[in-house]
């Protein structure tokens, strides 16, 4: 609206000085303006005083803006029911939402900023390093095909501590919800339990290892073993022995074998099995000065690190695929063996592989 150049004040003189006599052609060659100025003047001021005038102005005022918060308010009505059909949260599509608006010149980009809740900033952004997102998929699909089991967690540590990228882990997670494969997380049940005993963490290599069996079975139904032993300093995998029987004297072979290329432990941590407690292996631990550190009965927990280890190999690979014969297993799990340590990122040493733990503490 144009402002007009004459004040409140002016154009009530001037209105006083055709009250007291003084021609309205005189008046409007003395000020400079039109009759029909004058005239639109007095009657619409005629008989009020500067304050009264000045208050019919500021509802003037007042009126035109509601009348326009109004008209924004009403077409950002419209826009909304056209446009929003369901709730839409992301804001790349409202973006669009309000781009089609303004294209279709329905209204300004401020106003449809405000009809969509998105910022201008927002309105005006325009996505960079796509070709990036296409790699990002690519390898988010072939990890969460060849490993099955596999959250989004260890996705992201692979690409980032292991493969070296500088993703961003928003950018990683927002490209794995798009393409949904998250894994549906079965809810825990709570068990009030007495708190453990803290596992002590060895400070170097072979300070102490920890033994287990897992039992599964072939195709034909027949039962096999697997005897794994793990380093408690890096989560190493050291060894995964399949057969059908696994007495005391071939946990003794196996050992022998590992100390051979590994070196000797100070300790193995184990449970009260019956090839754990014979007394072929507590002679042979005693002359090799290793120490046999057993768990109370009934309490797994004392051997979390080694039990964690059985719930990876469990979900990863042994109860994904059903096996003809021992040499099957045996080559699938020595194959998977140097995956988990040099490939998956381990969450207990925060993000890193064993293989990288042990390159770090060197």
């Amino acid at each position: 609206m144009r402002k007009s150049r004459f004040t409140d004040s002016q154009i009530m003189a001037i209105l006083k000085q055709a009250e007291s006599g003084v021609p309205v052609p005189e008046l409007c060659r003395e000020h400079g303006m039109s009759s029909a100025t004058f005239y639109k003047w007095r009657s619409k001021y005629g008989g009020m005083d500067a304050s009264m005038m000045k208050r019919l102005k500021d509802l003037e005022d007042e009126n035109r803006r509601l009348k326009k918060m109004y008209a924004e308010e009403r077409l950002k009505s419209e826009l909304r029911q056209e446009a929003l059909e369901g709730k839409v949260v992301k804001p790349s599509q409202r973006r669009e939402m309000a781009k089609n608006a303004v294209d279709a010149d329905r209204c300004s980009v401020r106003l449809a900023c405000v009809a969509f809740g998105i910022s201008e900033t927002c309105y005006r952004y325009r996505a960079k390093l796509s070709h990036e997102n296409a790699v990002i998929v690519d390898w988010l699909v072939r990890l969460t095909h060849n490993q099955r089991n596999w959250g989004f967690g260890l996705c992201y540590l692979y690409l980032r501590n292991v493969k070296g990228f500088g993703w961003n882990h928003k950018r990683i997670y927002r490209i794995y919800r798009e393409l949904e494969l998250n894994l549906r997380i079965k809810p825990k049940k709570r068990l009030v339990r007495k708190k453990p005993e803290p596992l002590s963490v060895p400070q170097v290599l072979n300070g102490c290892w920890s033994m287990d069996f897992m039992h599964d079975q072939l195709a034909d139904g027949r039962t096999y073993r697997l005897f794994n032993v793990l380093d408690d300093y890096n989560r190493e995998g050291l060894i995964i022995d399949a057969d059908f029987s696994l007495p005391a004297e071939r946990v003794i072979r196996s050992l022998t074998q590992l100390i051979e290329w590994r070196g000797k432990p100070k300790a193995i941590r184990c449970d009260n099995g019956p090839e754990y407690i014979s007394g072929k292996l507590v002679t042979w631990a005693r002359q090799e000065g290793i120490e046999l550190r057993y768990i109370q009965p009934g309490n797994p927990q004392q051997n979390a690190y080694v039990e964690r280890y059985n719930r990876t190999v469990r979900y990863d690979w042994l109860s994904h695929y059903l096996f003809d014969s021992i040499a099957e297993v045996q080559d699938f799990a020595t194959r998977w063996l140097w995956t988990y340590n040099h490939e998956r990122p381990n969450m207990a040493l925060g993000g890193i592989t064993p293989k990288q733990k042990v390159a770090m503490a060197a």
